[in-house]
């Protein structure tokens, strides 16, 4: 039996390729568990800067496999609690992860797919690519990838895509703001190539923490305490390492040492 998932390096860039192309990448229990491990994995290796997330074949990801569907079907109630949990343990771990993601959609983004998409930082699409939250077609709702989705596309948004399960197209996407550009297929990777570059000038630590800065934000009611987190954020970012080696190299007018 071939790997669910390849696991791909190009200097520091990690390529995690979904590789299920027979039935359009869609998930399983295997395909999630690889999955999670792999980004646990890129999440604490230092030489990693970006973590690409992508499908092989015609489509990104297809959604739930019909034969784990079936499976889950007919197993227990406590079961399919234990099977979502690992499906929400890998959401969680790609959204929280302490790298820059990007997913580079082409082909179908269903179910699961989609949570992926909306996991990720920074997601770009090819105009071919077409979108579904179909759930409910089957009498079921995305609930576990709803936060990140949610976020992702606004609760005005979800309340239509989520009842209806249309397939959207990638302009629909962007509009949304599921995707952040939505390009010709033949300017995919160099669209996404272009995103790697400036992530990579950017500060490791940084770009660690960006993520965590936003969510720190986005959750906070208490004001003052607001301000102070982020005051003693920006202090420690200013003399850390990064911090001092990004602002010599401005003051100086050179390249910081991240970028040689």
């Amino acid at each position: 039996m071939s790997h669910p998932l390849l696991h791909l390096r190009d200097g520091p860039v990690a390529h995690l390729r979904l590789s299920r192309p027979d039935v359009h990448n869609a998930f399983d229990a295997m395909l999630i568990a690889a999955l999670t491990g792999a980004l646990e994995a890129v999440g604490s290796d230092p030489t990693v800067r970006v973590v690409i997330i992508e499908g092989e074949g015609a489509s990104f990801s297809a959604g739930a496999d019909l034969n784990w569907m079936r499976g889950m079907a007919s197993a227990s109630e406590d079961e399919n609690r234990e099977d979502s949990l690992a499906l929400a343990r890998l959401m969680r771990t790609l959204n929280e992860l302490p790298k820059p993601t990007i997913a580079r959609v082409h082909g179908a983004a269903f179910g699961g797919g989609v949570g992926l998409v909306a996991c990720c930082d920074i997601a770009i699409g090819a105009f071919g690519a077409k979108f579904g939250l179909t759930e409910s077609k089957l009498g079921l709702l995305p609930a576990v990838i709803s936060p990140y989705v949610i976020e992702a596309i606004g609760a005005r948004q979800a309340r239509r895509w989520f009842a209806s399960a249309e397939i959207f197209d990638a302009a629909q996407a962007h509009r949304m703001g599921l995707l952040h550009e939505a390009v010709d297929a033949e300017d995919l990777d160099a669209t996404l190539q272009r995103q790697v570059e400036l992530l990579l000038k950017a500060g490791p630590v940084a770009s660690a923490q960006a993520k965590a800065l936003v969510r720190q934000v986005s959750a906070h009611t208490d004001g003052a305490r607001h301000d102070a987190d982020n005051a003693a954020l920006i202090a420690r970012l200013r003399v850390s390492k990064e911090g001092q080696e990004g602002l010599g190299a401005f003051l100086d007018k050179r390249r910081p040492g991240w970028c040689e």
